[in-house]
């Protein structure tokens, strides 16, 4: 079990670590995201830079990026602590990719990716909270934040296990201090709201 474990750990984070928005732009939209908008690899600027279908298919791809290894884990392993700790390597696998010497994403689809299996309530009010918080504010980068922020609150909340409950806030605190740019954009009126205008 534990060299199982520890195989589908460094699988998640390589998996994790596969450059969805990358491959995507350079292959269909003949551009490298990295160097376009706000280089970011994921799908909000990939769907900003190169349109609606590649913005959805990085999406997609990210969200599996983090569902594949939990579905494994959950089908090989059966237990709690494997799980999160394969969630979190997938996750880290998108933020920090060895592909990319480490320069990733923000991590949130693929936090969607690797809880939506486990807490599946927990992110669908998490879901809300961002798109409440989107259509209020318009600003992708602070719903992303509050839906991550929220998440472990409505794990403990909903009683899902408390290991999950760990590993969210884990993944919560990397979520906003991948954004630390978009905060201080945010602070000073400077951040792009949906829709491309600045506040």
């Amino acid at each position: 079990m534990t060299s199982l474990g520890i195989a589908l750990v460094v699988f998640a984070y390589l998996f994790g670590s596969i450059p969805t928005g990358v491959i995507l732009s350079r292959h269909f939209g003949k551009t490298d995201i990295r160097k376009e908008g706000s280089g970011n690899i994921g799908a909000t600027n990939v769907y900003r830079t190169l349109g609606k279908t590649l913005g959805a298919l990085t999406l997609l791809g990210d969200i599996l990026k983090g569902m594949i290894p939990v579905i494994i884990a959950i089908w090989l392993l059966k237990s709690e602590g494997w799980i999160g700790v394969t969630a979190l390597s997938a996750f880290i696998g998108h933020i920090y990719p060895v592909f990319l010497k480490f320069k990733g994403g923000k991590g949130i689809a693929t936090t969607l990716g690797v809880f939506v299996i486990i807490v599946p309530w927990a992110i669908l009010l998490a879901f809300l909270a961002f798109a409440g918080t989107l259509y209020k504010w318009r600003y992708v980068s602070l719903g992303s934040m509050v839906a991550a922020g929220s998440l472990p609150i409505w794990i403990i909340l909903l009683s899902y296990s408390n290991i999950y409950a760990i590993y969210s806030i884990i993944i919560a605190c990397l979520v906003v201090y991948r954004h630390k740019e978009n905060i201080q954009r945010l602070i000073k009126g400077e951040e792009s709201k949906m829709g491309g205008e600045i506040a």
